[in-house]
């Protein structure tokens, strides 16, 4: 098992910079892929960036060139660096870690550990 905790949430002003941290504990964090994911206000929660556990990336769409996802197994640590923020950017954001798929995916089943959320908001 794998406990999550996200912080680096807030309110930003569009066009600006967030970086989002995930801190894990949990000997399993090591062995599956990262992924982090978000859900608006009314909206089904989606999939925003992961990273498999050598450090392949994968971005959804709506957020590639401006948003980044990496890694750092010596600390267990999962960051999203957020850039050229949108009003749309806003929601809840979810780390996710999975104890055994490796794969970089948008599949929010293949992750099994998921942290309590944190809030962004871009808005002037």
């Amino acid at each position: 098992q794998v406990q999550l905790v996200e912080s680096g949430g807030g309110l930003v002003q569009p066009g600006g910079s967030l970086r989002l941290s995930c801190a894990a504990s949990g000997r399993a964090f090591n062995n599956g892929a990262a992924g982090w994911f978000r859900q608006a206000p009314g909206k089904e929660r989606e999939f925003v960036g992961s990273i498999s556990r050598s450090g392949m990336t994968y971005l959804a769409n709506a957020v590639k060139g401006r948003f980044t996802v990496s890694r750092d197994n010596a600390n267990s640590m999962v960051f999203l660096q957020m850039d050229s923020l949108r009003p749309e950017d806003t929601a809840v954001y979810y780390c996710a870690v999975s104890s055994t798929y490796q794969l970089r995916t948008a599949d929010e089943k293949r992750f099994d550990n998921w942290g309590q959320g944190t809030q962004v908001t871009v808005s002037w």
